[in-house]
């Protein structure tokens, strides 16, 4: 084989290599966290208390803090439980289904920002308490796309697609949410279930598979 056809292999290979990176995107584990709205954090931190950023996340604007609250469910309590930041409009816990068992509550899988038919929990700040009648959830793993990223990943808003996970034991994620914005930046999120399942580590990256 002369010097050129291995030049030519190569050149090949590398293209081949660049095309499916550029495919790829960074999968994120999110572990258990909650979304407080302003009258939840008026009644466990004070009126008017603002939280404190402590590590800005991959999405443009969103932080965890460095408040921590306990959630209690009829079963057992979880502590530590990290605040996202800002405060929304409503509140939302989201749990792992292993978390779910353990505070006994029967959390659906959906996607984040619907709290319809979903159960309640008692939030608690040492002595202070804030019940919620509704709001937790297991979140659905989906993928946040950049507007700009949609095309270049052949993907609309709502679609439904599987995820191949390159990590030290790949697999195929099925039932994937696409969620479309420009005020996203391209990551796909799943729980500490689903990221032990496929042995995440930071940095691990996934590629759409079309059904």
């Amino acid at each position: 084989m002369t010097k050129n056809n291995i030049d030519t292999i190569v050149d090949a290979v590398v293209s081949r290599i660049h095309e499916v990176m550029d495919q790829t995107f960074e999968i994120e584990a999110s572990g258990r966290h909650i979304h407080l709205n302003r009258e939840a954090i008026d009644s466990l931190f004070g009126e008017g208390y603002q939280l404190h950023p402590s590590k800005y996340l991959s999405q443009p604007g969103e932080f965890a803090s460095e408040e921590r609250v306990s959630i209690k469910g009829p079963k057992g309590t979880i502590h530590n439980v990290i605040i996202l930041g800002p405060e929304r409009k409503n509140c939302q816990v989201e749990v792992s289904l292993t978390d779910a068992r353990s505070l006994g509550v029967n959390a659906p899988v959906q996607l984040s920002g619907n709290i319809e038919n979903t159960p309640g929990i008692i939030v608690m700040n040492g002595s202070k308490s804030f019940v919620l009648d509704r709001g937790v959830i297991v979140a659905k793993r989906h993928i946040h796309v950049k507007d700009i990223d949609a095309e270049r990943l052949d993907v609309k808003d709502q679609e439904r697609v599987s995820v191949q996970v390159f990590s030290e034991r790949p697999l195929i994620f099925d039932d994937v949410i696409v969620r479309v914005s420009p005020k996203f930046e391209t990551s796909m999120h799943i729980d500490y279930d689903e990221a032990n399942a496929c042995g995440h580590k930071k940095g691990v990256r996934g590629r759409i598979v079309k059904r």
